[in-house]
């Protein structure tokens, strides 16, 4: 899988992706993470990406004529399965959302700035829009590193146990039950003794119960 990321600030996106499993993964050979600057693509000698928006207002507008030559570049060498805006107005990303789009191949990501980006960019190019929630960022940037985490670490070999992921909250549109690790005993505070009887059909059942409990509790709207 391949995702390419145009941003006016690609240092920004270096550390996200240079440790843990998002580096294991690219160090496998089961992702690419191409960043590219949006600058290299500007024509004036400023190398400046932005203007001042028609019909006044405060903020500037990132221009449109950057991110279609970056885009057109990028879609001449190979063909894009999604070409995504991360926008606080998009659609909220969720756990069946990466899912899905983790079966893709190639993905392409733009990250905004300033007021936001020129609409025809979104009406020419893009063909999904998504947020990582109901609230504005300074840049797309960590939403776009949000966005790629999510993704690549359901990609078979990232996790070193690939069962791990399915039982992640949301997988089955439940929150995940408690989880506990030793010692078993803490300072009077234990691990529930169904957890230490062996008994694997106890346990999972105990789980179960324990996922539908807190989702009553905290998230009630997916059980909707």
């Amino acid at each position: 899988m391949r995702f390419d990321i145009i941003t006016i600030l690609p240092a920004l996106l270096e550390s996200p992706f240079a440790h843990s499993i998002l580096q294991r993964a690219q160090k496998k050979g089961r992702v690419e993470i191409v960043i590219h600057n949006l600058r290299d693509y500007s024509t004036n000698k400023q190398k400046s990406v932005d203007d001042y928006p028609y019909g006044g207002g405060s903020g500037m507008v990132m221009g449109i004529e950057p991110f279609a030559n970056c885009i057109n570049k990028l879609k001449f060498e190979r063909e894009y399965d999604e070409v995504i805006f991360m926008t606080p107005d998009g659609e909220t990303l969720s756990q069946t959302m990466a899912n899905e789009l983790s079966g893709k191949g190639n993905i392409m990501i733009l990250c905004g700035h300033y007021k936001g980006i020129d609409q025809r960019i979104r009406d020419l190019f893009v063909t999904r829009e998504i947020s990582i929630g109901d609230y504005v960022l300074s840049g797309g940037e960590l939403p776009a590193a949000v966005f790629v985490d999510s993704i690549v670490r359901l990609l078979p070999g990232v996790l070193n146990n690939e069962t791990s992921a399915l039982s992640d909250s949301f997988q089955g549109e439940l929150l995940d039950a408690p989880i506990y690790t030793r010692p078993a005993d803490w300072q009077g505070h234990k691990v529930p003794d169904i957890l230490l009887s062996g008994n694997e059909a106890a346990i999972n059942n105990w789980r179960d119960e324990q996922a539908l409990e807190r989702t009553k509790l905290r998230r009630p709207d997916l059980l909707n």
